[in-house]
């Protein structure tokens, strides 16, 4: 007998919430915000606001599914299965954030607060819910296929970002290291000494946030690609030229198949995508990570 399908929504802590588990009250919560400039009311409504987009959400379920709740701060300890349907109330950042721990399950994004963000991959309100998990289960649901990036270690280490992976110094201190790009195959690319505050290498959902600010800053030179495109972009970030180190490499695009080559020569860097620092790769002096296009790929419905 197969399983119902199973709807997970995802959600975060509001500012509210984290105020009383910090102040224990509203009265002290509300002097500690005065004492910013700030009014208590206006974090409250927020509150309610996204209370009422889960509320009206989860009212969307069909009767006969199962289904789970799951908070941001519980994503990697959260078994998702091939016929979950992943639901996310939040901004943005959170569809990024559980979508490196998903294996092709459909996502629905869900704004609690539309035109507060930029709502480009929570595109749906409350209501929409049940339509959406129908399609979903029916074979008529239209999805988008976003790109996503990994990195793989030469111990068998493995992360994947649906916006950027960092690579650098815990405290985005100097890194020092070896890049090869691009490599294709068996086939090195050009190889240079750096030092620098890390590496960005991120896709075309990634190129609206961080990495945008960097193409900015670099002039435009690196053409950005689209959410569903097969290609990356990655920088380096503040190069620092000396007599062992080089700056020849700081900016470019991969392909499929292309790799990224870092050999770490810090006694300790790290490796973390979409923001998520206590989520990293830990990588020691002489490891090798590679970074490219995932296999996987983010399925949101739209």
């Amino acid at each position: 007998m197969s399983l119902a399908p199973r709807a997970v929504l995802v959600h975060r802590t509001t500012e509210y919430e984290e105020l009383l588990a910090r102040h224990g009250t509203p009265g002290q919560a509300g002097f500690f915000l005065s004492s910013r400039g700030r009014s208590l009311d206006e974090v409250a409504e927020r509150h309610e606001t996204n209370r009422r987009a889960l509320a009206g959400t989860a009212a969307g379920i069909p009767l006969n599914w199962r289904r789970a709740r799951v908070e941001r701060g519980q994503l990697d300890r959260f078994l998702f299965g091939p016929e979950d349907v992943v639901v996310v109330v939040g901004a943005d950042g959170l569809v990024a954030n559980t979508a490196k721990y998903l294996t092709g399950q459909p996502v629905v994004g869900v704004d609690p607060e539309p035109g507060r963000g930029l709502g480009v991959l929570v595109r749906h309100g409350s209501g929409d819910t049940a339509a959406l998990l129908a399609s979903a289960v029916s074979g008529r649901a239209v999805c988008e296929e976003l790109s996503m990036v990994e990195a793989v270690t030469d111990d068998g280490q493995r992360l994947c970002a649906l916006n950027e992976i960092y690579l650098g110094a815990p405290g985005h201190q100097t890194a020092r290291y070896r890049l090869g790009t691009p490599e294709r195959g068996r086939e090195p690319g050009p190889e240079e000494v750096q030092a620098s505050s890390g590496v960005l290498v991120g896709t075309g959902t990634g190129a609206t946030g961080w990495l945008r600010s960097l193409w900015r800053e670099r002039g435009g030179a690196t053409a950005l690609p689209a959410p569903t495109d097969p290609r990356l972009i990655w920088y380096v970030r503040e190069a620092w030229p000396s007599p062992a180190t080089g700056t020849s490499l700081v900016e470019g695009a991969l392909t499929h198949g292309e790799r990224l080559r870092l050999t770490v020569e810090s006694d300790r860097l790290v490796a973390f995508g979409d923001g998520i620092e206590s989520d990293a790769l830990e990588l020691g002096w002489g490891q090798t990570v590679r970074l490219g296009l995932a296999g996987l790929k983010l399925r949101l419905l739209v």
